[in-house]
C-alpha cells in the first residue's frame, strides 16, 4: 500500500503494511532493527502505541476515520508510549524524521491506496 498526503501533495510511504489482527497489532515493529525510509506500518484499529522493546525511534501519525491527521508524535524513542488519542481510528508508524521531511501536519488528509 502507499500513503499519500493529499493536502501537501506528497508521498509519505511507498510501502505500507497493515497490522489489523490482534497478533499483528501486538507484534507491530518488534524484532526489527530499523524501519527503512519509505516504509510504514498501519495499525488498525489503534488509539495509542508503545515502543517497548524496540531498538529505534519512530514517527507516529494518528488518523481519524476520514483520513485526517488528528495528532502526531515525532521521534518517539524506544521504551516510550503515546497518549490515548480518542479521535484516532488508526496509527501510522513511520521512520523517524518522516513527519519533518514531508512537512506533514495535524489537519492534513491522507489517502491510502493499494
Amino acid at each position: 500500500m502507499k500513503i499519500w498526503n493529499a493536502t501537501k501533495n506528497r508521498m509519505i510511504a511507498q510501502q505500507a503494511k497493515c497490522a489489523d489482527t490482534s497478533v499483528t497489532r501486538m507484534l507491530g515493529l518488534l524484532g526489527r532493527s530499523t524501519l527503512p525510509e519509505g516504509q510504514a506500518l498501519i495499525i488498525n484499529p489503534c488509539k495509542a502505541v508503545h515502543t517497548w522493546f524496540m531498538r529505534f525511534s519512530i514517527d507516529c501519525l494518528f488518523v481519524d476515520q476520514h483520513g485526517e491527521i488528528v495528532h502526531l508524535m515525532e521521534e518517539l524513542q524506544p521504551w516510550r508510549y503515546t497518549p490515548f488519542i480518542k479521535r484516532a481510528a488508526y496509527v501510522i508508524e513511520l521512520p523517524a524524521h518522516t513527519i519533518r521531511n514531508t512537512q506533514t501536519e495535524i489537519g492534513d488528509r491522507l489517502e491510502i491506496t493499494s
